[in-house]
């Protein structure tokens, strides 16, 4: 028998967490709404309570939305920043106890055993949660029990507050639904007469279990406090930040490089553990008239190897002026990525991590998204069959997946006298007079009917690759429904 009766929590739930935050951020008056696509419609996703009020529903198709209240106002929905809302709000509720999880898309436990006595009682913690939450304009319902079942309950069923030890007298009330079952189940139990958590208590448990499995009664006694359910904290993020305060105040760029060394290889150590590594370090210098300077360091890629990324950061440090001294460091890597643990080769040495490096170096003088590579594209159309991406942020691919070659050098098309399908056996091009000594194709080209391309409005291409009598390797095509001959490349 588990003993639930010494442990209190408590279950915030936010019915309005999306449309909250969004009008936290943009307030408006009236009703209002966040929609959200699904299953090809547009459809409401969180709204206001005089939206509510206006008959409207979550679930509820936008446009029939609209047909009910013409002057509703919308904005699409964000469930990516709700959720980082949420978690904020975790951390935020931290103040009260330290064990606080995530409950669901838009609900919060506290276990607060031990801790209420320090906010005056349960009464006042739970008033001084509630007070603080509507000020912050924020919708909350709260549930206090001995389980976080009963406390789930109250707050989406009942909010209230169930007394140690009285979980059932409390509950029992309420709809089988607060027992955190599954659309079906209640259902289900509904149509044989259980609509309370009571008449649900006092049935037969056998022929419950055979009917819905162990699943049923297992929420029921976490709910009544005879089976232990675990409350799991969510773990913050690792701070990956030193700082290092001198007694001493200096100024010279080797003495600013040695300390910075020192922190970089103790944060190295700390990426390495995490097998994280740093794309955006940071390195604050305080001086000692309060004022700070800041170097930061973008990397091409992760990194956490500190005799790799100390040099890089010789250019920045040089260019600051340390005024009357510098008496505190401070490196924080702000954006780290994974890079688990590699096999190193014994082929040779890192040719990627060399290039890397060099990227970085040109960066912090020219930016890292001016250093630029070519990169392949899904597509048949010359000019369209690369991309030009940031090489910090972009992988190599290792070639163009293309049925015939391509030349180096692309450039618009240029015409040329010559009639008929086949290529010219002579022809002028740049002001030289050329003569065809071989001729390879055609590859037939057809536009992309689904993109509008000027260029392309003249129908499908016929390419040939041409060898010229004067060394000259050209890439020319045809157009046969607007006849006329054109060069756009040419082959090394």
């Amino acid at each position: 028998m588990f003993d639930g009766a010494r442990r209190r929590v408590v279950s915030l739930w936010f019915p309005r967490l999306a449309s909250d935050r969004a009008l936290r951020a943009r307030p408006v008056a009236g009703p209002f709404a966040l929609t959200l696509r699904a299953d090809n419609t547009n459809r409401i996703h969180c709204l206001n309570p005089e939206a509510e009020r206006r008959g409207l529903y979550r679930g509820m198709a936008f446009s029939d939305a609209r047909a009910y209240c013409p002057e509703l106002l919308s904005r699409l929905a964000d469930p990516m920043a709700d959720r980082r809302f949420l978690t904020g709000l975790r951390r935020w509720a931290t103040r009260y106890c330290p064990w606080v999880g995530i409950e669901g898309d838009d609900g919060l436990v506290l276990d607060i055993t031990g801790a209420a006595h320090l906010a005056g009682g349960e009464e006042a913690m739970l008033g001084d949660l509630r007070q603080r939450l509507c000020r912050g304009g924020l919708t909350v319902r709260i549930g206090l029990g001995d389980t976080r079942g009963a406390a789930w309950a109250l707050a989406h069923h009942g909010e209230g507050v169930a007394p140690p030890g009285e979980a059932l007298a409390v509950l029992g009330p309420l709809p089988v639904a607060g027992l955190r079952l599954d659309a079906d189940s209640v259902t289900a139990l509904q149509r044989l007469g259980l609509r309370t958590i009571a008449q649900l208590a006092a049935a037969a448990r056998a022929p419950l279990a055979r009917r819905f499995g162990p699943g049923l009664l297992m929420r029921l006694d976490q709910a009544l406090g005879t089976q232990p359910e675990e409350i799991s904290p969510q773990a913050e993020p690792p701070h990956y930040g030193l700082r290092m305060n001198l007694p001493e105040p200096i100024g010279l760029q080797a003495d600013v490089m040695a300390g910075t060394a020192r922190l970089l290889a103790r944060l190295c150590d700390k990426l390495n553990r995490q097998e994280t590594g740093a794309r955006v370090l940071c390195l604050t210098l305080r001086r000692i008239d309060s004022q700070s300077r800041h170097v930061e360091l973008r990397l091409a890629r992760p990194m956490r190897d500190p005799a790799r990324i100390l040099p890089l950061f010789a250019r920045g440090i040089d260019e600051v002026d340390a005024g009357f001294g510098i008496d505190q460091l401070r490196l924080e890597a702000t954006q780290v990525e994974p890079l688990p643990v590699e096999q190193i080769s014994h082929a040779g040495p890192d040719r990627q991590g060399r290039v890397a490096d060099l990227i970085t170096r040109i960066g912090a003088r020219i930016g890292l998204e001016n250093v630029q590579r070519f990169l392949p594209a899904d597509s048949h159309i010359p000019e369209r069959s690369f991309i030009i991406a940031p090489a910090a942020f972009s992988r190599p691919e290792t070639g163009w997946n293309i049925p015939c070659p391509r030349p180096l050098i692309i450039f618009p098309p240029e015409a040329i006298a010559a009639s008929g399908p086949r290529p010219p056996r002579h022809f002028r091009w740049r002001r030289m007079r050329l003569t065809t000594l071989r001729a390879t194709g055609p590859e037939r080209i057809a536009p992309e009917w689904w993109l509008d391309d000027e260029n392309w409005r003249s129908g499908m291409r016929d390419y040939w690759r041409l060898e010229t009598t004067e060394g000259r390797r050209l890439w020319l095509f045809h157009t046969p429904q607007n006849p006329g001959w054109f060069v756009q490349g040419e082959f090394p």
